[in-house]
């Protein structure tokens, strides 16, 4: 195993987490309960995997990278259930899988972003984060701007993160920008999205009778 590398409890569920983001988890499964126990006596996070869509029960199999996710805030329930809040820390390649316990494991690898450019990495953060802020505000008009904005992160890598995690896309999108390693396409691609999103909502909120995405949904 290498410096890189480390053993992990893995966790398939519907849905991507991202570094810097967080999720509330019931836990109620056995098998869970149990890895939570774990992770809790062995002082260690978890990772967090989308679920392919083919999957069956107990049978989970999960798409190749996911994020790390340190538990916070867990409370015990009477009948041996948790809640906790899962924080994405830092993202990873599962390498190798396994069923030694009744949940999922893997040795996984850490994945980080290329190293790029900064000049052209802040323009394209800066413009995303009024566009996403745009967004935002779009949402939650009745949200106090100075909220809104403490809330965006401007780091670029954190910043790409934060939208393709709040973005209204499907969870499959939402995977594939978890698997990029450049945070210049991941912008990139975030900002025809939005550039694209924005006016839709807009539209959307103008004329509510005429929104048929909604009714599709």
């Amino acid at each position: 195993m290498s410096i890189t590398s480390l053993e992990l409890p893995l966790f398939p569920l519907n849905t991507v987490l991202f570094p810097g983001t967080a999720i509330p988890l019931h836990i109620f499964e056995p098998r869970y309960r149990q890895m939570i126990a774990d992770c809790q006596r062995e002082q260690k996070p978890f990772g967090i995997v989308l679920t392919r869509p083919e999957s069956e029960h107990l049978h989970e199999i999960p798409y190749p990278v996911g994020t790390i996710a340190e538990i916070r805030n867990l409370d015990r329930l009477e009948d041996g259930r948790y809640t906790l809040m899962a924080v994405g820390v830092k993202r990873f390649r599962i390498v190798s899988q396994h069923y030694e316990k009744p949940y999922l494991s893997g040795i996984v690898e850490l994945l980080e972003d290329e190293l790029e450019v900064e000049p052209s990495l802040q323009a394209l953060a800066q413009q995303a984060h009024r566009l996403f802020f745009n967004y935002l505000d779009t949402l939650l008009e009745s949200a106090p701007e100075e909220e809104l904005q403490a809330t965006i992160p401007d780091e670029p890598e954190d910043l790409s993160y934060f939208i393709a995690y709040f973005i209204e896309v499907q969870n499959e999108e939402r995977q594939r920008f978890l698997e990029m390693t450049s945070t210049l396409q991941r912008l990139e691609e975030e900002i025809v999205m939005l550039q694209h999103e924005i006016p839709f909502m807009r539209q959307m909120l103008a004329h509510p009778g005429n929104n048929e995405r909604a009714m599709l949904n």
